[in-house]
């Protein structure tokens, strides 16, 4: 693809339902020129096609979808362009719809326009240049019909979607309705026809009966998508059921002349059974990808926010950053914000996984859509629309969902070919049926003593077509084009209620084989928030005074050591006292008078400059504090060293169960860190990790990175939450990022944590190993299946009828495989349990005071 500048076309084809018909659709969109990539994603039905600059418009990549063979039912996006949907109460039929578009027609720059009746809406896509939307408001009110609604909508709207998705399953159901009727009929008939009293007329019953079912209403688009589908060269699903019910109606049709079997029963039954796998295969991947769907509309419609002194409700999408929003108890949180008044707990599990409140006050950030248990909050916007974390959320979903598994590339070989095979074979059949039934019927007499179905008797000519009809029904290949993309829906919208954010399917499959876990240390094993945790008085001094005489003095800068000896004295209900003539001596101390007392702070060198007395009876408790990875300070009042005061960075509290939990999982646990070796290998001891590589500068973690993976191969993942973390992170090859740390983090990662937890590790690993076992075994099954059923079918031993049920059955197990997995964990909710302990850890490099 050139450089050029480039823009993006979305379009919802709703019958592009498996990964086959996924290839075919970017099979043909290949072709044309100006086309960069292509992203198809078949749980929300998108196609996102990159135009170069001077390549096709939206018009034309509509017209080369629908030419191979699927409706597209919107097209969206293009530079330039906008969606404006008009509501009109008016618009009651058909012909109001028809007078509406006529007149919007007339305007120039309009590239579409579609009318819902049901909904009385009016979406018109207007080009660059194109009128406004109070422009096509007078429009359609010159016309005589009036407009209570103009809105402004981006292409990707998700009642949009959600609307296409309603509405093609009504017509799906619409349809099978329109074709069991009359077959329901047909198999009532057929049943006296044949074992007790023929009735008068049958053939000419059945063929108007099958009539509509066939060509009518119930198979019209199959054989359409059929008809566009090889005038372009590709092979869609629905060639082969045209091909398996056209011919025999039509051959159906010589019994008017010629004495024989009809076949007209099994035209409809076929076509009848494959709308029914139509309409089933759709609810059922309604099932699996609902998860986005909900995330979609767990947001608040309206917020109300404060305008020139007064609350005023307004909709979600009119909210600007800075603006100030009322949120009660009981409210969802409308937007991304953080609060600037008021105290409440908010239900954040739609975004962490975690049932348990978090506590929120001023100051703190709040996720949209989550929501307020008690107290009134005033809350400033800081993030709308697509920039909001459930957008992210709902992208990195969409994203992974319409990703590709390396695993995949097999099914996509094999379902690239299989139709143009499938119909080799099909005629293979009826030709060797037809040259040498004596050599087959052995078969069907063999076949006969158990399979009711079976008649060795019929005629040659009835075995042939059987044969050929029953291979082209039995060998749809959606059930192998499902295989991945159901379990990667399941798998993706499981992890998203969970905090566990996968960004590509690569990441699933590529996760399951790591073998080396990298953790960065601050941030990640531990808090990063450094705080107090012993303090020694000398001897015959009080640990209270020597805990006064730190506070007061530290109480002055802000450096974090300073503010965890502060925040530490506090919390054991030591206040610190008034500081005079304080003085820094940069990173080695900090000194000033507190009453008569001059106390000095710092390492035991500058100490030693100030001639301080008494360190030595603090070296042994010194040693041992800073030999379990403390960072410790010497206090000393009028030349006479007081005592010591350790501070070190807290370990979170899941730390030592998730390295648990990755040791149980195989993996060898690596820290990599920039603190020095005694710190990193005290952090190490405590939660038991498997190797230590400190000292380690941001730039050198890339290297230390590819060093694991020359060592121990592709099979490295890190976690990390820094922004010096995000090369490291791409190099990986599985990058996880811890959802509370830096956004370019996240960005790197293929991986995110909403949760923030370590233990969440744990999590996408037994997930991801999960929904690559459901992809694995969908595989198996769909391959197996084909391969099993083709060769029985072509023998003989397979009726259409029998055929087209199993093929129906193959699709739903393999979506019903998937959703196993979600039944599965259903039952395991993410982990709470946390250790009550607070273990500690050296905190990373802040300046020297050791």
């Amino acid at each position: 693809m050139s450089d050029s500048p480039s823009n993006t076309i979305t379009l919802t084809v709703p019958g592009m339902g498996s990964d086959h018909c996924a290839g075919i659709v970017r099979k043909t969109l290949e072709r044309l020129d100006g086309v960069g990539e292509i992203q198809t994603n078949i749980a929300n039905h998108h196609v996102s096609v990159s135009i170069e600059t001077g390549g096709p418009d939206g018009g034309t990549v509509k017209e080369a979808v629908e030419g191979a063979g699927y409706d597209v039912a919107a097209v969206s996006g293009g530079i330039g362009k906008q969606q404006v949907r008009l509501t009109v109460p008016g618009m009651g039929s058909d012909h109001c719809a028809g007078i509406i578009r006529s007149t919007l027609e007339r305007l120039k720059g309009i590239e579409s326009i579609d009318t819902n009746i049901a909904s009385h809406r009016v979406s018109v896509t207007v080009t660059r240049n194109g009128p406004d939307g109070d422009a096509l408001k007078r429009a359609v009110e010159g016309a005589g019909y009036d407009v209570a609604a103009v809105q402004a909508d981006e292409a990707d709207d998700a009642d949009s979607d959600a609307e296409i998705e309603e509405a093609y399953l009504s017509q799906a159901r619409m349809r099978l309705i329109i074709a069991a009727v009359p077959t329901t009929l047909i198999m009532l008939l057929m049943i006296p026809h044949m074992f007790w009293q023929p009735i008068p007329g049958y053939l000419a019953i059945i063929a108007v009966l099958a009539f509509p079912v066939v060509f009518l209403y119930g198979g019209i688009a199959t054989h359409k998508s059929t008809w566009r589908s090889l005038k372009n060269g590709t092979f869609n699903m629905d060639v082969l059921i045209s091909m398996g019910s056209l011919p025999p109606y039509l051959i159906g049709l010589v019994g008017f002349v010629y004495p024989m079997t009809s076949f007209i029963e099994m035209a409809a039954t076929i076509m009848t059974f494959h709308l029914l796998g139509r309409y089933l295969e759709a609810l059922a991947k309604g099932r699996a990808s609902q998860a986005i769907r909900r995330l979609m509309t767990l947001g608040a419609k309206t917020a109300r926010v404060e305008r020139d002194g007064e609350e005023v409700e307004v909709p979600v999408k009119e909210l600007a950053p800075g603006d100030i929003m009322i949120v009660r108890p009981g409210d969802k949180i409308p937007t991304d914000g953080e609060v600037v008044e008021g105290e409440s707990h908010l239900d954040e599990s739609i975004a962490t996984g975690e049932s348990i409140p978090v506590y929120k006050s001023s100051g703190d950030s709040v996720i949209g859509a989550t929501i307020n248990k008690e107290g009134r909050l005033r809350i400033k916007a800081t993030r709308v629309g697509g920039d909001t974390f459930l957008s992210q959320v709902v992208r990195l979903i969409d994203q992974a969902q319409g990703s590709r598994v390396p695993i995949q590339e097999f099914a996509d070989r094999m379902t690239g070919r299989f139709v143009p095979a499938v119909l080799a074979i099909a005629l293979a059949s009826l030709i060797v049926w037809a040259l040498f039934p004596d050599a087959l019927r052995p078969i069907l007499d063999w076949g006969a003593t158990f399979l009711p179905w079976v008649n060795p008797e019929a005629a040659t000519p009835v075995l042939a077509i059987l044969a050929a009809v029953a291979v082209l029904v039995i060998a749809c290949p959606c059930a192998l084009g499902l295989a991945t993309p159901t379990a990667l829906m399941v798998g993706s919208g499981i992890g998203a209620e969970r905090g566990i954010l996968i960004r590509s399917g690569e990441a699933i499959q590529t996760f399951k084989d790591v073998k080396v876990m990298v953790l960065d240390k601050t941030g990640t094993i531990t808090r990063g928030e450094p705080k107090l945790t012993e303090a020694v008085a000398a001897e015959g001094v009080d640990e209270n005074r020597l805990l006064t005489l730190a506070a007061s003095v530290e109480n002055a800068p802000e450096h974090p050591i300073a503010r965890a000896i502060v925040d530490g004295a506090r919390e054991r209900d030591v206040k610190p006292g008034e500081v005079s003539e304080f003085r820094s001596t940069g990173a080695r101390g900090v000194s000033g008078k507190v009453g008569d007392e001059t106390v000095l702070i710092g390492n035991r060198r500058l100490l030693e400059e100030e001639g301080v007395t008494g360190l030595e009876a603090l070296d042994d408790a010194m040693g041992k504090l800073e030999g379990k990875g403390r960072t410790v300070v010497i206090v000393a009042a009028d030349g006479q060293a007081l005592g010591l005061v350790a501070v070190a960075d807290t370990l979170k509290q899941e730390s030592v169960e998730a390295i648990r939990g990755m040791h149980e999982l195989g993996l060898h646990v690596v820290m990599i860190t920039g603190d020095n070796e005694r710190a990193a290998r005290a952090v190490a001891d405590e939660v038991g990790i498997d190797e230590v590589q400190a000292g380690v500068l941001p730039e050198g973690k890339v290297d230390a990175i590819r060093a694991l993976q020359e060592k121990h191969g592709n099979h490295v993942a890190m976690v990390g939450d820094g922004i010096n973390d995000a090369a490291a992170l791409k190099q990986a090859n599985v990058g996880i990022a811890i959802g509370a740390g830096a956004d370019v983090a996240i960005e790197a990662a293929d991986v995110t944590l909403v949760r923030g937890e370590l233990t969440a590790v744990v999590d996408a690993m037994h997930l991801s190993r999960a929904t690559f076992g459901k992809i694995v075994q969908n595989l198996i099954w769909a391959s197996a299946y084909n391969v099993a059923a083709i060769p029985i079918a072509a023998i003989g031993l397979l009726h259409p009828m029998i055929g087209v049920i199993a093929m129906t059955t193959s699709s739903l197990s393999v979506i019903g495989n998937s959703l196993l997995l979600k039944r599965r964990y259903a039952r395991k909710q993410p982990r709470h349990e946390q250790s009550t302990a607070a273990p500690t850890a050296q905190p990373q490099a802040q300046g020297d005071r050791s």
